[in-house]
Formats: C-alpha cells, sequence, structure tokens
C-alpha cells in the first residue's frame, strides 16, 4: 500500500469501516460479481440482510480495494482501486438460508468453490486482505519481549540483523528497534511477528 500524506490519510481513516477478524464468528466466502457492480451489490445485499433478518448469519461484506498515488499530468492524485475487481468477499455463517439471500442478490454470478459447494477463505488469507486494506483485525500478536531484550529480525529487509528493543508499541502492534548496521545504530520499527528473542 502507497502512504500518503498525513492529513489525506487521516481523512481516509475516518471513512474506513471498522472489520475485526474473528475466527469464531462465520467464514469469509468469496462472491463472484459482474465485474464494475461490485459497490452496487454491497449495498444491496446489505439491504437484504436487514430486510431478511440476516444480521446473525452475514455480518461484513468487504469490496478489497487499496490506495495508489498516480500522477497525470503532473499532479499528484490518490486513487482507490480494487485488487480483484469482479468479486466482493462476505463473512458469513454459512446454510441454505444465508446462501440464498448472498446468491440471489442481483449481480451476483455465484461464490467461488468446487462445483456447487462455497469454499471459505483460509483464516491467512484474510489476514492477508485486511491488512491489504488497512482495516482492523485481530489484536496483534505480541511476544513477551522487554526494553533493553536482544532481538532478531525474522523477515523483511532487516532479516537477521540483530538488535536492541528501545520502545513497545503494543497498540499498535510494533516494536521500536536499534539495529546495528554499518557501525551505527540505526532505529527501525518492526511488527512483532518480524522478531524473534535471542
Amino acid at each position: 500500500m502507497v502512504s500518503i500524506s498525513s492529513s489525506h490519510n487521516e481523512l481516509e481513516q475516518d471513512k474506513k469501516p471498522e472489520i475485526i477478524f474473528d475466527e469464531n464468528r462465520g467464514e469469509w466466502y468469496v462472491v463472484h460479481t459482474y465485474s464494475g457492480y461490485e459497490n452496487k451489490i454491497k449495498v444491496d445485499l446489505t439491504k437484504r440482510v436487514e430486510s431478511m433478518n440476516m444480521q446473525d448469519k452475514i455480518f461484513d461484506i468487504l469490496i478489497p480495494e487499496e490506495q495508489e498515488v498516480e500522477f497525470k499530468g503532473g499532479k499528484r492524485k490518490v486513487v482507490t482501486k480494487r485488487v480483484f475487481p469482479g468479486y466482493v468477499i462476505v463473512n458469513m455463517i454459512m446454510d441454505e438460508d444465508s446462501w440464498y439471500v448472498v446468491r440471489h442478490t442481483p449481480g451476483v454470478t455465484g461464490f467461488v468453490g468446487s462445483g456447487t459447494k462455497p469454499l471459505p477463505l483460509q483464516p491467512e488469507e484474510v489476514k492477508k486482505i485486511l491488512k491489504q486494506m488497512g482495516l482492523a483485525e485481530s489484536k496483534p500478536t505480541l511476544i513477551d519481549v522487554a526494553v533493553g531484550e536482544n532481538i532478531r529480525v525474522r523477515t523483511g529487509p532487516f532479516a537477521n540483523f540483530e538488535g536492541v528493543v528501545k520502545e513497545l508499541l503494543s497498540d499498535r502492534g510494533k516494536i521500536r528497534v536499534n539495529i546495528s548496521m554499518f557501525g551505527r545504530e540505526t532505529p527501525v520499527e518492526l511488527d512483532y511477528e518480524q522478531i524473534e528473542k535471542l
């Protein structure tokens, strides 16, 4: 995801829905739609869920999107692009009634799956999509590490570097570490998932 200016980013943050990834609340299914009708289907399906009292079985409807910066005519413009055009992702408890509500929404051509059986996304796939969209998800995985402890970076551009924990940013699922690079201490911000204790 491309970073954008803070003032614009704050505006975008206000618009984003709060999606909480919860493995105990239904599963996520990919719904195939007519390309270009994703927003209309999201609106129509939301209305159908309310009018047919399916809120206890159909929870969230997502159109996977990400923001990109484009330059046209020398001007910088932030645009929202669909990650999977022609698809909508629905968090639901699959049964005959909920399947019927989704499947018979105008513009929906079917569920992604094998044959006639819809297949849910794996939890890792859902987390990746939510993270790519910059939406809230389950609480970050925190490891038991304290300021002053030594860690090793497992993934990312600083993989295999070692460092000292300088600050815990638990609410954001991040940690600030000083890594020794080229004989100097360099501060970097990392996700908890990227590090391991030494």
